[in-house]
């Protein structure tokens, strides 16, 4: 079983991450890690923090000669912007942690929430989701995403409507991740005006996993369920307030005869389906077709034009304080949301294949996919 833990703080010296379970004989790419680092700093819209943060991994243990040991890995990202002065953040954002956690840690402004509670801390979950996408590649397992909605503009393009998968692989030749060049242009124009409004968007991303093997995940119980772990990944990333598999929302108007996807087999002795209403996952197990999933992320809670709060030194009305932020991180999150779906298949991976190195573990890997033939 692979977990992860993470430490560190917005304007603190460092981000850590701890990563135990992971198999031995892995080939660590570094500069595919940082390369993954980068694309979470791109898109249009994120703030000038982005200037100074050239984020890129520093590896303390795990590793030798280019390749992972079996112990745990742990990694380090350096803060640039850690030599600011600080002040107590006592007039509460609506819509962000400041309160809330001032209240339940008995602290006497929200510094000490925004600090952890900053999605800064997001940039070690793509280290170490990075890390996993080198696993899942081991099986031919891609993770791809792209954004499918800014604000009020939608792209026409999506898994259900005109979208080819050779595409996924050029959202991040586009400023906001989205495949569709005329939506491209409005979410840009919209979040141009919502800058000059002093505020803020939120949108929806679409996340894709391709090449995933059947078998995933369990029925067994209610915490093995593979959608149900996805899910709780997904909306811990800060902002994201929904996730839908397959169809998702849309399925509640139709009949079943229009939704649930017939079942088939071919030439090569491997059942498999026309359509993939269902997202990949029945029962809570990948049923050997696509995962879909989207996630809607809120506009960010932070606006230059900030809204009402009560400050908690008078108790008095006052404005909402204002933190360097960005307009828009809707294509960001998307490559966040990448790397924690990321993490929960690398980690299927694993429990269902187990074995202590990555050569035992394709050994287990290639027998099952064998078996699968002729069932």
């Amino acid at each position: 079983m692979i977990r992860f833990l993470t430490g560190g703080e917005s304007h603190g010296k460092a981000l850590i991450g701890i990563i135990e379970g992971f198999p031995a004989n892995l080939y660590f790419n570094i500069d595919y890690i940082n390369k993954e680092l980068k694309r979470r700093q791109k898109g249009y819209g994120r703030s000038n923090r982005m200037d100074i943060e050239k984020d890129e991994i520093l590896v303390l243990s795990g590793v030798n000669n280019g390749k992972t040991t079996g112990n745990p890995i742990s990694i380090m990202i350096k803060n640039r912007g850690s030599n600011i002065d600080l002040v107590e953040i006592t007039r509460p954002r609506p819509g962000h942690g400041d309160l809330a956690g001032a209240l339940k840690y008995n602290q006497k402004g929200g510094r000490n929430t925004l600090e952890r509670a900053s999605a800064r801390e997001t940039a070690m979950r793509v280290a170490v989701g990075s890390i996993c996408k080198l696993l899942l590649k081991e099986f031919n397992i891609q993770i791809c995403s792209h954004v499918i909605q800014i604000g009020q503009v939608k792209s026409i393009k999506n898994y259900y409507n005109g979208l080819k998968k050779e595409e996924l692989t050029k959202a991040d030749n586009s400023l906001i991740r989205s495949l569709d060049y005329q939506s491209e242009k409005l979410m840009i124009q919209i979040i141009e005006e919502a800058k000059e409004k002093g505020d803020t968007l939120g949108g929806i991303i679409e996340l894709i996993g391709l090449n995933i093997p059947v078998g995933l995940g369990s029925y067994t119980n209610w915490d093995r369920k593979l959608d149900g772990k996805i899910a709780h990944s997904i909306m811990s990333i800060p902002g994201i307030k929904g996730v839908e598999f397959g169809l998702g929302f849309n399925t509640s108007g139709r009949l079943g005869s229009q939704v649930h996807d017939e079942i088939s087999y071919d030439d090569n002795n491997t059942y498999y389906r026309e359509t993939n209403n269902a997202g990949g996952i029945e029962g809570g197990v990948s049923n050997g077709e696509d995962i879909v999933l989207r996630a809607v992320m809120k506009p960010i809670p932070t606006l230059k034009k900030p809204l009402k709060t009560v400050d908690m030194k008078t108790k008095e009305v006052a404005f909402a304080q204002f933190e360097r932020s960005d307009v828009c991180a809707v294509p960001s999150a998307s490559i966040v949301a990448e790397s924690m779906l990321s993490y929960v298949l690398a980690n299927e991976i694993i429990l269902k294949f187990g074995g202590d190195s990555i050569e035992e573990i394709k050994i287990n890997y290639t027998s099952y996919i064998n078996s699968l033939r002729n069932r």
